[in-house]
């Protein structure tokens, strides 16, 4: 029971000076959000990439042997 007990008290410690300290940054959310949208753009550009190059992969006329 011992354990448990110093558990509690270390977390409502921790926590406490969690609470304490204000200043902690911002917040990540912001973050997640900036991060995500740069994922969004970055599978838009490597769409329009790969649809211009198969675009003109299917320009290059087939081969035909000489008659």
């Amino acid at each position: 029971m011992s354990v448990i007990t110093y558990l509690h008290v270390a977390l409502a410690a921790r926590l406490a000076e969690l609470r304490r300290d204000g200043d902690r940054g911002d917040s990540p959310v912001p973050t997640a959000v900036i991060i995500f949208g740069l994922v969004a753009v970055a599978m838009a550009v490597t769409a329009a990439a790969l649809g211009a190059a198969n675009d003109w992969m299917d320009n290059i006329p087939t081969h035909q042997d000489p008659k």
